[in-house]
């Protein structure tokens, strides 16, 4: 993990993305405090689908039913 204050990583900008692009994490500070941290971006893997578990995923029957223990209170 590298750190550079504001004003060198401006002056360095393309040589600091290229080191994120590697792996290496870089750390962006102003007045010695961390407020910043560049990393390599990761995109999503796949998106998600409406209905791509269709027919993965069982519902019992009386899955809404009131269940026993509350019949007093479901009259």
């Amino acid at each position: 993990m590298s750190h550079y204050n504001i004003h060198e990583a401006k002056a360095q900008l393309s040589a600091l993305v290229r080191k994120a692009m590697l792996g290496e994490e870089i750390i962006i500070a102003k007045d010695n405090k961390p407020v910043a941290k560049l990393v390599a971006f990761t995109p999503v893997q796949g998106q998600r689908k409406p209905g791509s578990a269709k027919g993965q995923v069982w519902i019992a029957p009386d899955f809404d039913a009131p269940l026993e223990a509350f019949e007093d209170y479901s009259r």
